[in-house]
């Protein structure tokens, strides 16, 4: 079935046209760097930790890491040095994860790691909505969590945490989770968890994201238009994302003129 994912719907947010070039004409985008690399490693060590497999998970941690530097892109540039500082920074994290999970959430149980969705979407016949949360997890109040782990640097400040675009990949989460499980949304609650590379303490930080019915409403509806936007084949250029931020690899080249 064809489908529709957050990264996908954040890139159209992005711009359009940078999501013609990427998902529809296949040109590469964004491939990975040792930031992806060192997230990609540190998040299969969060999820041994949730479902409690044993074993060295800082030799696993280190293993998983060189794995993914050396399949990135040939033309990505890596700093040694940055890998490994990254690897203390790593070796650092893992022994926080099992502390972190229980100072927050106390008790609870491990319901699901890597969940997949794959759900329809009300109003739309031509694709679902495609997704992997990181983990799901009870607490003895009836209440079930779904949480997304973020690596970064030293963390986000206040505006980062409230960004609408970044939370609505919770938001939609929570949704579609909801809507496969059929679960009431008021027993769901959604949380980011950072893993904070340079920071000297609290190394990892869970916070709460609300993910309301007036969220929920907001997010698909820029689902919905992300949709009928693409169907409808209209990809307006996003000037205000060439240059802003991170900027667009594509900005003044054969693709993007």
């Amino acid at each position: 079935m064809p489908h529709i994912s957050y990264s996908e719907l954040k890139d159209w947010k992005f711009c359009p046209f940078y999501h013609k070039l990427t998902r529809i004409e296949k040109i590469e985008g964004f491939t990975g760097n040792v930031y992806t690399a060192f997230g990609t490693a540190i998040h299969s060590v969060c999820e041994k930790k949730l479902l409690n497999e044993g074993g060295d998970h800082e030799q696993h941690f280190i293993d998983t890491f060189a794995d993914c530097i050396s399949d990135l892109d040939d033309s990505t540039d890596v700093d040694s040095g940055l890998v490994s500082d990254m690897v203390g920074q790593g070796r650092q994290i893992i022994p926080e994860i099992e502390e972190a999970l229980k100072d927050y959430f106390n008790e609870f149980e491990v319901l699901a790691v890597e969940m997949p969705l794959m759900e329809p979407i009300e109003g739309e016949e031509e694709r679902n909505f495609k997704g992997y949360i990181d983990a799901v997890v009870a607490t003895p109040d009836g209440k079930v969590h779904i949480f997304d782990w973020k690596t970064c640097s030293w963390g986000w400040d206040s505006r980062k945490k409230s960004d609408k675009i970044v939370t609505y990949q919770l938001t939609l989460y929570k949704h579609f989770f909801c809507q496969k499980m059929n679960i009431d949304p008021k027993n769901v609650e959604t949380h980011f968890a950072l893993l904070k590379r340079t920071a000297k303490k609290n190394r990892i930080e869970f916070f709460r994201v609300t993910s309301g019915p007036k969220k929920t409403e907001n997010a698909l509806k820029l689902l919905s238009t992300a949709l009928y936007n693409i169907k409808n084949q209209r990809y307006i250029k996003n000037r205000l994302s060439c240059t802003g931020g991170f900027g667009c690899k594509f900005y003044k080249t054969e693709h993007c003129p």
